[in-house]
């Protein structure tokens, strides 16, 4: 079975370029004057409509480490993974009914203008600087290199730099036509994600109806499934006991059952679309009803996600333990590639498209960020006051250009390990860990008029150092049993906390001290944000999508839990 690529993949790769390209040159040409007007270029202010958005933060979102690493998670878990994405949609209406409200009506435009606004300068500048090393070095860097090494592996293996350079280049293209550009774009890129991932999807599930004597039926197929793997279509994962085998214990070391739902998922949900500058940039320049349009479409397209880079792992699973995927390498972060190998040719182009368009949509959104941040709350305010609205925006295509070329010089040799730990590890790892601390600082900063700056900083500062001691030191430091944990054997001679309920237990504490210092300060602090009842109403039309998702969502948990 040929895992090269064909002339008709790279027909339809090329095709999918154009129409990219051409289409984004299209949209930079109408919007020109943008480069005369900062906040349009940086957040395409009030020219957004609700699909854009919405498709932008799905094409933000969805990169190669959802497709590889998730995929390798469906491989590995089964369906306990689409608690991810289907928790995304709850997450989602959350932010689109509080959060946006408190970042418009108070004209937010970055998260550290959020902290100088609420908190202090000294607040947000650390966590302007924070924030450009982490979206630099470890979610550029990452979404390159995984993406590079994904692509290679499909088109013979031979070509990781060209690659690695093409992706960056194609996503630099777009990125330094401004924030229009990168969302209008982005909703081609989700287009071709979606149909390129559903053609998968399909491939997968007819593979399996054909190895299985059900013909070619994606439906028997998805039922061959179901009967061959029952433990992978189980939403919760069940506690391990005295007799539970180390696979099981991995398992729940990786997804906790429902510890994960009373702890660390909401966290990292509700820290990744409501406080990350990467996602919420989409709707900062629009207005409310628009803003929560498009947020509410993107939780809407989140549901469908888990049948995209989740099932083809459950299907890899199958086909590998009954004998059928002798191609698979890697273990479980190489199922979605071995599942690749069953297209046929031009399909399988469309695939890499797919893939393609994750990975460059995500890149593109990323160095828009960082250029943002860099531009607005670090340059114009401490380098270059005076710098006008093209100047503003000259400094940003620059910063475009530099996070990307150190994206591609870290990533050219993979100097920061990336490959030894796997990508989506690295990301979880090195994000996760901050979570706790920053999502605290949100939202007592929000919805609690007496939280401080120095809370805040401390809040920070102690979420980090909290979550690396529940991770790494507190079994050995305080047992494997207490009231507050079990520790489990991780395969490795050590004992492990889940890593959902060390962020749970991270963001307790931490609430718990910016709670108590704030009590230290005046009961309405200064700088606390003004809230009404009026700022979170919705219309009928929100309602009525807010009450589809979630049906939809406990449908799926009937189904499947």
């Amino acid at each position: 079975m040929n895992q090269n690529l064909a002339f008709a993949d790279y027909a339809v790769f090329i095709i999918y370029f154009i129409v990219v390209s051409a289409y984004g040159f299209s949209v930079y040409h109408k919007r020109k004057k943008d480069e005369q007007d900062a906040k349009a270029y940086f957040l395409a202010e009030g020219n957004l409509t609700w699909w854009a958005i919405g498709a932008s933060l799905i094409a933000s979102n969805i990169s190669a480490e959802q497709f590889i690493g998730m995929s390798g998670e469906g491989f590995f878990l089964g369906i306990a993974v689409a608690a991810y994405e289907w928790l995304a949609a709850v997450a989602l209406i959350i932010v689109a009914v509080w959060f946006i409200p408190v970042y418009l009506k108070n004209k937010i435009y970055t998260m550290p203008q959020f902290l100088k606004t609420r908190y202090n300068e000294s607040t947000a500048l650390i966590m302007a600087v924070f924030w450009l090393f982490l979206y630099v070095f470890v979610n550029l860097t990452s979404i390159l290199y995984l993406g590079a090494v994904a692509i290679n592996g499909l088109a013979g293996g031979e070509y990781l730099h060209v690659i690695m350079v093409g992706l960056a280049l194609f996503a630099l293209i777009i990125s330094l036509g401004g924030m229009k550009v990168v969302a209008y774009t982005d909703v081609i890129q989700v287009a071709v994600l979606i149909i390129g991932g559903l053609v998968t999807s399909y491939i997968a599930l007819t593979t399996v109806g054909q190895y299985f004597g059900v013909g070619e039926n994606a439906i028997a197929g998805f039922k061959v499934l179901m009967r061959e793997a029952p433990e992978h279509f189980k939403m919760i994962i069940p506690k391990p006991t005295a007799t539970s085998s180390q696979l099981e214990i991995d398992k729940y070391l990786t997804f906790p059952g429902l510890m994960s739902y009373l702890a660390g998922i909401w966290i990292i949900n509700l820290n990744y679309w409501g406080c990350n500058q990467y996602i919420t940039q989409r709707a900062l320049g629009a207005d409310l009803q628009t803003a929560r349009t498009g947020i509410l479409f993107a939780g809407m397209l989140k549901l469908l996600m888990p049948l995209i880079v989740m099932l083809p792992g459950i299907a890899a699973y199958v086909l590998y333990t009954n004998g059928h995927l002798p191609q698979l390498v890697g273990g479980k972060d190489g199922a979605y590639s071995a599942v690749l190998t069953f297209l046929p040719t031009g399909l399988k182009g469309l695939s890499v498209a797919a893939l393609t368009a994750a990975i460059v949509a995500s890149l593109a959104g990323k160095v828009n960020s960082i250029s943002t941040i860099y531009t607005l709350d670090i340059h114009k305010k401490y380098i270059q006051k005076e710098a006008g609205e093209k100047q503003q925006v000259n400094i940003g295509r620059i910063a475009v250009f530099a996070a990307m070329l150190l994206a591609v010089l870290f990533t050219w040799n993979d100097i920061l390990g990336i490959g030894g730990v796997g990508g989506f590890t690295y990301i979880q790892k090195y994000t996760g860990f901050i979570s706790p601390g920053v999502f605290a600082m949100f939202f007592l900063g929000m919805f609690w008029k007496r939280t401080t700056g120095t809370a805040a900083i401390v809040g920070v500062i102690l979420g980090f150092v909290l979550s690396v001691l529940f991770n790494e030191y507190a079994p050995m430091l305080f047992g494997n049993e207490t009231l507050l944990y079990t520790a489990y054997p991780n395969g490795k001679g050590a004992y492990e906390i889940p890593f959902h309920i060390c962020m749970g237990l991270s963001f307790f504490f931490t609430m718990l001290a910016m709670i108590g210092i704030s009590f230290a300060g005046p009961k309405v602090n200064p700088k606390a944000f003004e809230i009404d009842s009026e700022m979170f109403k919705v219309k009928p039309q929100t309602t009525v999508l807010i009450v589809i998702t979630l049906l939809i969502i406990v449908a799926l948990y009937v189904k499947f839990w």
